[in-house]
C-alpha cells in the first residue's frame, strides 16, 4: 500500500487521500492513550489548547505530532526536514484536528448519541495489536495496556469516546446529498471541452515599472534582518595531540588484550564466525594499545586543559603536550579555516566558547584537540548601503508579485468588459490533475475553468500558477451530448457523496469552532 502511494504522490487525488489518512489516525489518539497531566495546566508550557474550558495537554500534543509525522514519513518513505514540516502545516494539522475533536464529542452528547459496552468491546476486538492469529487475545489486551501504563478502565472509556466521535460525525454526513443538478454538472464538467481566453503577470513582466525609495529598502532590510545578517565569526588558535604518537610508548598485558578482545568481539570475524583469540592475539593486542594510548592521551590533554584553563595560557598547555600552536583566520560555522575543514565537534566548541577562553579535549579522527578563541565578530544587521544590492532584489521579487496579482486582477475587470488582448489555450477536456495547454499545471485553475459559464465568464480571481498570475475568460464551452448521462450518474454519484459528506462536515466543524472559545498555545502556531 505504502509503496503503491510513494509511486503516485504526486496525483492530487493520491494527495487528499493522504491527507484524510493522516488525520483519521491523529485527534482521538489523545483520547486513547491518556489526558495527559494537569500539574502545569496553568503556564504555558501545560496546554496545547483550552477549548470552551475543556485542557488538550501538550503531552498529549506531542504524541500526536509526533505519530503523524511518523506516518507521513511513512508515506513519504523519506524524513521530513523542518522546512518540510513547517510548509505542510503539521503542527496546525494535528492541534485542528484534536480541537475539533473535542468540540464533536461535546455535541455528541448533546445530540443524544448513545454508546453501549457491545459496541466498545466490538471495536476493541478489531484492533490488530490485541489480535493473535487474526483473532482477540485478553491476554495480549491487558499487557499492550500495561507496556503503555493504561488501564483497561481508561482505555475503554476513552474507545468509547471514539465511538461518540465517529457516530456524530457519520450522522452530520448523513444530510449529505447529490441532487440532479449535482450529478448533471460533473457529468458536464467530465465531458465538456473548454477553451479560455487568458492575461498573464509574472513579477519579472512588471519589475521594470517599480521604483523602490530608501524609505521602503530600509523598512524590509529592518523587517527581514535574517536573511540579511552577517554569520558569526571566530579565529582560534589551538594544538591537536595525536594519540598515535603515544601508542609506542604504551604498552598492554595479555590479560587486557583479552578483554579487549572480549570488550570487542564483533570486530574479529571469520568466514566461519568469531575468530577465537589465540587466532587474532597479535591484533587484539595492536588494537588494545591503541585504545589505551588514546584514553591516556585524552586524560593527559583533559588533566592539561584544567591545569591552564584559568590563565587561558594556550602556549603553555601545547607546550606541556609536546605540541604546537596553529592559528587560523576569522571563518563561519558554514565555512570553517582549511586547516580544520570537516573537524565539526572542532567547529562547534569554538562558537560556543567566549573570547581568550581555552576550551577542549575535543576528540576526533585527526587527534585531541585544545583550543582557545582569539577573535569573536557578532552577526550584525549590515547598513543599507553595504546590502543594498540584496535588499533590492528581495524587495523587488515581494514588490513584482504584489504588482502581478494586482495586474491580474485589473485584467479580470477588463475581460468582463471585453477590453483586454488576450491569448487562449485551445479546446481542453477536464484533467484531475490540472494540466492546462498553453498555461501549465493547475488543479485550482482547472477546477474554476470548468465551473465557468456563458452567463458567467470570468473567473472570480486571478490564479497564481508557477511563477505567474491568470485572469482567465471563457470563449467557448463544446457540450457533450448527454445520451450517456443516465448510464454514468451511478457511478458519478459514487464519486461525489464523499466530496458532500466530507464538506457538510466541515461546514458543521467551523460552525463548532466559531461558536467555542478556543485558545492555541502561541509556541504551536506556527
Amino acid at each position: 500500500m505504502l509503496g503503491i502511494m510513494r509511486k503516485y504522490k504526486q496525483s492530487i487525488l493520491i494527495k487528499i487521500v493522504f491527507v484524510v489518512i493522516v488525520l483519521s489516525f491523529i485527534g482521538t489518539i489523545f483520547l486513547v492513550w491518556g489526558r495527559g497531566g494537569d500539574k502545569s495546566a496553568n503556564g504555558p508550557a501545560g496546554y496545547a489548547a483550552m477549548v470552551d474550558g475543556t485542557k488538550i495537554s501538550m503531552d498529549d500534543f506531542q504524541k500526536n505530532y509526533y505519530r503523524t509525522r511518523n506516518l507521513y514519513e511513512q508515506i513519504y518513505g523519506r524524513s521530513l526536514t523542518p522546512e518540510m514540516e513547517k510548509q505542510m502545516g503539521l503542527k496546525k494539522a494535528t492541534i485542528s484536528s484534536m480541537i475539533d475533536n473535542v468540540l464533536t464529542l461535546k455535541e455528541a452528547k448533546k445530540m443524544g448519541i448513545k454508546v453501549d459496552k457491545d459496541e466498545v468491546a466490538a471495536e476493541i476486538a478489531k484492533i490488530p495489536s490485541f489480535q493473535n492469529n487474526g483473532a482477540f487475545d485478553f491476554n495480549l489486551y491487558q499487557n499492550t495496556l500495561k507496556a503503555n501504563r493504561v488501564t483497561p478502565k481508561e482505555f475503554e472509556e476513552t474507545q468509547e469516546q471514539d465511538i461518540l466521535v465517529q457516530k456524530a460525525r457519520n450522522k452530520v454526513k448523513e444530510k449529505a446529498t447529490v441532487t440532479e443538478a449535482d450529478l448533471m454538472q460533473e457529468f458536464k464538467k467530465q465531458n465538456d471541452k473548454v477553451n479560455l481566453q487568458y492575461v498573464s503577470f509574472s513579477p519579472a513582466d512588471v519589475k521594470g515599472s517599480i521604483k523602490l525609495t530608501d524609505a521602503e529598502l530600509n523598512v524590509y532590510l529592518q523587517d527581514h534582518q535574517a536573511q540579511f545578517k552577517t554569520p558569526e565569526q571566530v579565529s582560534i588558535a589551538y594544538t591537536v595531540v595525536g594519540p598515535a604518537a603515544l601508542a609506542a610508548k604504551v604498552s598492554v598485558t595479555p590479560e587486557e588484550a583479552q578483554n579487549y578482545y572480549q570488550k570487542n568481539i564483533d570486530r574479529y570475524q571469520g568466514k566461519g564466525g568469531i575468530l577465537p583469540f589465540a587466532e587474532v592475539k597479535d591484533q587484539a593486542t595492536a588494537d588494545a594499545q591503541k585504545a589505551k594510548a588514546a584514553k591516556e592521551a585524552y586524560e593527559k590533554a583533559a588533566e592539561t586543559a584544567n591545569k591552564f584553563r584559568g590563565q587561558g595560557n594556550l602556549d603553555a598547555a601545547a607546550q606541556a603536550l609536546g605540541g604546537k600552536v596553529e592559528k587560523t583566520p576569522l571563518f563561519t560555522a558554514q565555512a570553517p579555516a582549511a586547516a580544520i575543514a570537516g573537524e565539526t565537534e572542532l567547529v562547534t566548541r569554538a562558537f560556543a566558547l567566549k573570547q581568550n577562553e581555552l576550551g577542549g579535549p575535543v576528540e576526533t579522527a585527526k587527534g585531541i584537540y585544545l583550543l582557545k578563541v582569539l577573535d569573536k565578530k557578532p552577526s550584525v544587521v549590515p547598513p543599507l548601503a553595504q546590502v543594498r544590492a540584496q535588499v533590492e532584489k528581495k524587495l523587488l521579487e515581494v514588490k513584482g508579485a504584489e504588482v502581478a496579482k494586482k495586474k491580474a486582477e485589473e485584467a479580470l475587470q477588463q475581460l468582463s468588459k471585453s477590453g483586454a488582448a488576450t491569448k487562449e489555450t485551445g479546446n481542453f477536456g477536464y484533467s484531475p490533475a490540472g494540466a492546462l495547454p498553453t498555461v501549465g499545471t493547475s488543479p485550482e485553475l482547472m477546477e474554476a475553468a470548468f465551473a465557468l459559464t456563458p452567463a458567467n465568464p470570468v473567473a472570480k480571481q486571478p490564479v497564481k500558477v508557477g511563477e505567474r498570475w491568470y485572469a482567465v475568460k471563457l470563449k467557448n464551452r463544446a457540450e457533450a451530448p448527454t445520451t450517456d448521462f443516465a448510464k454514468a450518474s451511478a457511478t458519478i454519484k459514487q464519486t461525489l457523496l464523499p466530496k458532500k459528506q466530507q464538506e457538510e462536515l466541515d461546514k458543521w466543524l467551523k460552525g463548532l469552532r466559531d461558536k467555542a472559545k478556543i485558545d492555541i498555545n502561541p509556541s504551536i502556531k506556527d
